[in-house]
């Protein structure tokens, strides 16, 4: 990989980070230079990561004025969910008695660490851990198309759970879901896994949607700015 694609790779995964995380919020508008200052990155970095970017629908471009994050909307939250609950279950049901235990639990209890500082580090930290418990289930499933399209949805899914609980200053309770899942898949059950992944799909679908109702009235407010807006910390 030449110098150049290794600078247009890592600003593509830095903003998109931003973007997915909340960092940048949904319908906040930027220019190129705003982005530039921000995370010190190059012109044409910045340009490629922007397409790339805008192919995948993550960012709209205004012609003349920069750049607009695509906005959240109650449909997104629907439609996400209704293709996790059709493929997650699934992922649990293929995956039973083929994953790695120990990781598992070792992603489920970082699931639950509390990290230092404020919720937004907190919210970050869950999503992250949340995310990669979820995909090694489907990479234990041994259908890589699945994995594709759920690490998609899991991108997706984690903007609108930073968006509904980092407005509301919380961080997201996920009960024992992940525990009993792992049971279930570890004792090669792939009825109980699939029944188990349903409910907690279903579980914290009905969670964020709540979540993302209330907030979106704020981001629905005029543009803002590429900062992030100040949040309450965690008592």
């Amino acid at each position: 990989m030449s110098d150049d694609a290794f600078r247009a790779d890592q600003a593509y995964s830095v903003i998109r980070r931003a973007i997915v995380s909340c960092g940048i919020m949904p319908g906040a508008r930027f220019t190129e230079a705003e982005l530039m200052a921000r995370f010190a990155l190059g012109k044409s970095s910045v340009r490629i990561a922007l397409r790339r970017l805008i192919e995948r629908g993550f960012v709209t471009s205004i012609p003349r004025h920069g750049y607009r994050v695509t906005p959240v909307t109650v449909r997104d939250v629907e439609e996400v969910f209704a293709l996790r609950l059709a493929l997650e279950p699934l992922a649990a049901r293929l995956a039973a008695g083929r994953v790695d235990r120990a990781l598992l639990e070792e992603l489920e209890a970082a699931c639950r660490r509390e990290a230092p500082g404020d919720v937004d580090d907190q919210i970050e930290q869950f999503l992250e851990a949340n995310r990669s418990f979820h995909m090694a289930i489907a990479m234990a499933s041994g259908n890589q198309r699945l994995c594709r399209t759920l690490s998609g949805l899991l991108d997706e899914m984690t903007r609108l759970v930073a968006l509904g609980f980092g407005a509301h200053g919380v961080r997201p309770n996920i009960e024992n879901d992940h525990t009993s899942l792992i049971e279930h898949l570890a004792a090669d059950d792939p009825d109980a896994a699939e029944t188990v992944a349903r409910r907690h799909v279903e579980t914290f679908r009905a969670m964020t949607m709540e979540k993302v109702l209330a907030s979106l009235p704020h981001a629905a407010l005029a543009p803002q700015p590429v900062e992030r807006a100040p949040r309450a910390r965690v008592a």
